[in-house]
């Protein structure tokens, strides 16, 4: 988290940009009810709030005003058929949103809420179509983050939040990563500290014939195994395709997490795949290109390769998923030309890591 002497740079800063988004650091682990006050009024009043969750930073919305969720998607630019999830702080809340909350729903909130799992039912009257860019469905989750339950809780309604990035970009564990997208364009920032998980939320279909992953993320295909008789991912959601049909949950159809220069994302064999980064490596370097290298555990594997950025360790995927968009937007600050990643196994979270990097790479994968 950003200590005082740090904000009050980042608050001259901001003057001298004649920015008007205010800026609030708040203990995680002992949030004052104050911050949490003041970000709810900004809600109720119909401004946007950026906050911590257990994922990463959201941007929020009072979910049952269509105007303010509009909002959203005018500050991300973000395609007005790209569904919102609604975020709630208990699960009484829960009822209001949805027509049936069903049997599946019932076992998944109690083996996973809080937590980063959303789950998608069909919407009641009371959430406007801003929310579900006119779908007959909603997503909800709750999510386990001190600060954003108490905000939530301070609002008093539902908040309908994405991440609080500018569309496309790699999504913000930190809110200085906020402060750098977006600015000027929301009310408030939430600071938090950075994100423990790193990727976005688990998004659970239960609307489908039979349970159906949309989006994976901070909750396994292994976990839901262990509670749902049957569950499948989505063909698009392991492909990182970007789907034809209109998108029933976030993170699916558009090319999402992306930095700067364009990212050509390696899979196969370990060893195969330092070769083969190393070759295009050596290639681009030719040309006159900056190269950058997104590995794990060691840099001396591709110091002669490039810029690299470590992001976790390959033998313990969660450290991956959380340093993911971080390192990503290390590859801006750096200037690269061009980035090379390694893949990673899809064991566990790896599937959500995997996710997101073919989505960063827009197709540009090369398998060996």
């Amino acid at each position: 988290m950003l200590k005082g002497h740090y904000r009050v740079a980042i608050e001259v800063y901001m003057q001298n940009k004649k920015i008007s988004t205010k800026y609030i650091t708040v203990d995680p682990s002992h949030p004052e009810p104050g911050p949490l006050e003041e970000g709810g009024s900004v809600l109720r009043r119909g401004g946007l709030v950026a906050f911590p969750t257990e994922t990463v930073y959201g941007l929020g919305a009072n979910a049952l005003d269509g105007r303010a969720v509009a909002g959203i998607f005018e500050a991300k630019g973000r395609p007005q058929d790209n569904p919102l999830i609604v975020h709630v702080a208990g699960r009484e809340a829960v009822s209001g949103l949805v027509k049936k909350i069903t049997g599946a729903a019932e076992a998944l909130m109690d083996a996973f809420w809080p937590g980063p799992l959303t789950i998608i039912l069909s919407v009641g009257e009371v959430v406007p179509a801003q929310v579900t860019a006119g779908l007959d469905t909603v997503a909800v989750r709750m999510p386990d983050h001190p600060v954003a339950l108490g905000l939530i809780r301070a609002a008093g309604v539902p908040v309908a939040a994405p991440s609080a990035n500018t569309s496309g970009r790699p999504s913000p564990t930190t809110a200085r990563h906020v402060l750098n997208d977006l600015g000027g364009r929301i009310d408030l920032i939430i600071d938090g500290g950075p994100a423990g998980v790193g990727v976005e939320s688990t998004v659970v279909d239960l609307t489908a014939p039979a349970p159906l992953v949309l989006r994976p993320g901070g909750v396994t295909l292994e976990d839901l195994s262990e509670v749902l008789e049957s569950v499948a991912v989505d063909p698009a959601a392991r492909s990182g395709s970007k789907g034809r049909c209109r998108p029933r949950s976030p993170g699916m159809k558009y090319t999402h997490y992306a930095p700067r220069a364009p990212l050509f994302l390696i899979e196969g064999e370990v060893k195969a795949v330092a070769a083969k980064i190393m070759d295009l490596a050596r290639e681009y370097r030719a040309q006159g290109r900056r190269v950058g290298v997104l590995s794990y555990n060691d840099k001396g594997d591709f110091s002669a390769a490039g810029e690299v950025v470590l992001a976790g360790r390959r033998d313990k995927p969660e450290t991956v998923a959380a340093a993911l968009y971080a390192a990503l937007r290390r590859f801006d600050e750096m200037e690269v030309d061009v980035i090379l990643a390694e893949g990673l196994t899809e064991q566990g979270i790896g599937l959500a890591v995997m996710n997101r990097l073919r989505k960063a790479a827009g197709g540009k994968i090369i398998r060996v």
